[in-house]
């Protein structure tokens, strides 16, 4: 007799761990991200560093869009060993707080925790760190909606291997992004509207299923334009330091180059506030948002 197939059949839990050790984002296997120990609803995950991931090569200190990228697969992960492998899911929202830039050369860990489960809705926390989780380079907090209307990356998908690689990123002596190999990576650059651009690549995917865009690089992009904006409209010596970011997720963002936009909404002596949003086909019709907080530094250039 035949073997009945049952698609929605709950995965047993050590099942379920393998399928999100395999089935990762295609930008996670790339980078090297490792799912390093699982409970239910818990992730002990790692970055190994890589030269690409310098937001300034002047500190040699990260960008923060691979903090984000990080702990937005961790918290995604996370929410995954909550559930029972049947559903598929996307980030809503997303808000990171720095605590510290990350020590250049070191690798970077995360735990994250979904702490509650209702019948639509997951909220997770996590913490990035380095030598110990006492003492974080950056926290955060996201809900992820439940029974997304999109393909179960760790169900549907096939199996396809995207083993981590040489990370390079495009020279560029004189471009904005000159000291910025990781902006340089994911490829932004200014459009001729003079808003920042981000091409498509199939090593930004998030869910290949769809393919949509990995939600932590289009908050990198986020936070790209932000500090540009910031950094020319204020006439800063030194780009200013991220404290804290939300960025809200309003529809999958599609195998199509993206742009963002930011302004500034108050600035002080010493903080700004500033929004900002990307699109892709459509202005009007976003598919994410940001609004946080930088700290001005005149200076000594870091980016966090």
């Amino acid at each position: 007799m035949a073997k009945t197939l049952r698609f929605n059949a709950p995965l047993p839990f050590a099942e379920l761990v393998r399928a999100v050790k395999k089935h990762r984002s295609t930008y996670g296997q790339i980078c090297g991200l490792h799912l390093n120990r699982a409970a239910p609803g818990e992730v002990w995950s790692s970055l190994p560093y890589h030269a690409v991931f310098v937001g300034d090569t002047g500190t040699g200190v990260l960008h923060g869009g691979v903090v984000t990228a990080m702990l937005d697969e961790s918290c995604g992960m996370a929410v995954q060993l909550a559930l029972d492998g049947t559903r598929a899911i996307a980030t809503l929202d997303l808000r990171i707080d720095y605590q510290k830039p990350a020590t250049p050369g070191f690798d970077i860990k995360a735990h994250s925790f979904c702490y509650r489960v209702t019948q639509s809705i997951a909220f997770v926390r996590a913490t990035a760190y380095q030598e110990s989780q006492e003492d974080p380079i950056a926290t955060a907090t996201a809900c992820f909606m439940i029974g997304a209307n999109r393909p179960n990356l760790y169900k549907d998908r096939p199996s396809v291997d995207h083993p981590s690689r040489i990370l390079e990123e495009p020279e560029d002596q004189t471009g904005p992004f000159a000291n910025s190999p990781f902006a340089r990576f994911l490829g932004i650059c200014v459009s001729e509207e003079g808003t920042l651009m981000m091409p498509f690549s199939p090593q930004i995917i998030g869910n290949p299923m769809l393919p949509a865009i990995h939600g932590g690089i289009t908050g990198a992009l986020l936070e790209t334009t932000a500090i540009v904006r910031a950094t020319r409209d204020l006439g800063l010596l030194a780009s200013p330091k991220p404290i804290g970011l939300t960025f809200n997720y309003l529809r999958p963002g599609r195998a199509l180059d993206c742009y963002a936009t930011a302004s500034i909404v108050k600035q002080g002596l010493r903080i700004v506030a500033f929004e900002a949003q990307a699109w892709q086909g459509d202005r009007a019709k976003p598919i994410a948002s940001a609004f946080g907080y930088f700290m001005l530094r005149r200076n000594k250039p870091e980016i966090g």
